[in-house]
């Protein structure tokens, strides 16, 4: 078992290799080099790249020196929505959280100057350990108590976010809570709309139920991941089970937490949920010993004194986003905005959603 004094190979390269840059979406590494070096003391020599094949939408690259490495992140080509894929907004979030919230990587630039590789950009510097997505890696030889711990360990750094003093740490101006609940639920509806695409059941009775349903505001603020899943998550390299950095603050806010948790919850596949459930998982929520949706917003009530009696809205609303989320990468790749094959099969994701929003409605449990 990890984390009782032997290392092995898997725990060293974990799933967070990089590939070939795909075709498409190469760097200008020159550029990107000769930009890094004015403004990032101490790098030398000729940096080679690679990129993170994870990810559907912002692109995230490894730009590697001889002596220091680095990870850049970019929005997607092709067009992209006016308020969307905020490279600045990534970049601040985890410079401002960093003196208090040590489970951030350190970020060391960022430009919009759009003349370096044709967009704004920023770069961090890499943690070193794995990321892990569906499953446990089989050669940790872990048993349930530290698939546990892992679980206990990632509810706790999303609690410890959304108790975090925000307005202390400057990002009073990063959002606007006052009316958050509403904003998204009309929000994302708009987003759907604006996304839907022939073929694509219309949903509009969970829309309504969204919106004839939407609770009040519980009064606390906190800033909120967006997408807050284990495996946007690096791992601490000498002890798996505890989270070293968490990636992936694309969007990111300053909002009410209990829509942060349904997000999340919205992801925790449970190893009782049905096989259409499974095909989504992204994540070793379903492992022996790790807590149900129930166990993780007990525990999270209990960490942040928050109200959680009510999570069952925040979590159909969850489903709800995510099938948006996945319904606008689907139309980009059906309107001919990007190539990606990945993208083609979207569709029955965002039906598989859109009928588990449905479900989880009627039978009103987690």
């Amino acid at each position: 078992m990890y984390g009782r004094g032997r290392r092995s190979n898997a725990l060293m390269l974990g799933e967070n290799a990089t590939i070939e840059v795909r075709e498409g979406e190469g760097l200008n590494i020159e550029a990107v080099d000769a930009a890094l070096k004015a403004n990032v003391d101490g790098l030398s020599g000729t940096p080679s790249v690679t990129q993170y094949p994870s990810g559907n939408s912002n692109l995230t690259y490894a730009i590697d020196y001889p002596d220091r490495r680095l990870v850049l992140r970019r929005p997607p080509f092709g067009p992209l929505p006016k308020a969307g894929h905020n490279m600045f907004r990534e970049y601040r979030i985890m410079r401002d959280l960093k003196p208090a919230f040590d489970q951030v990587p350190q970020t060391v630039f960022y430009t919009d100057d759009e003349s370096i590789i044709g967009k704004e950009f920023y770069v961090m510097d890499r943690v070193d350990g794995p990321l892990i997505h569906k499953t446990i890696p089989p050669e940790w030889n872990w048993n349930a108590d530290d698939t546990a711990q892992l679980g206990e360990n990632f509810i706790d750094a999303l609690a410890k976010l959304h108790t975090l003093d925000w307005k202390a740490l400057g990002l009073e101006d990063f959002g606007r809570p006052e009316g958050y609940v509403e904003r998204q639920i009309l929000g994302w509806n708009k987003r759907w709309d604006k996304a839907w695409t022939d073929g694509i059941t219309r949903f509009d009775d969970v829309q309504k139920w969204l919106e004839d349903n939407m609770p009040a505001e519980s009064g606390n603020v906190s800033v909120l991941h967006g997408d807050y899943r284990v495996d946007n998550a690096i791992l601490k390299a000498e002890d798996p089970r505890q989270i070293a950095a968490l990636l992936d603050w694309e969007i990111c806010a300053i909002g009410d937490p209990l829509m942060d948790l349904g997000n999340t919850l919205s992801y925790w596949i449970e190893a009782s949920d049905p096989a259409p459930m499974h095909m989504m998982i992204r994540q070793p929520s379903a492992a022996p010993g790790m807590p149900s949706r129930r166990e993780f917003a007990q525990r999270y009530g209990e960490k942040t004194g928050y109200d959680v009696s009510d999570i069952h809205y925040h979590f159909v609303y969850g489903i709800w986003r995510l099938a948006v989320i996945i319904q606008q990468i689907h139309a980009r790749y059906v309107r001919g905005q990007t190539q990606d094959e990945r993208f083609a099969v979207m569709d029955k994701s965002v039906e598989a959603l859109g009928a588990l929003a449905r479900y989880k409605i009627d039978s009103g449990t987690l």
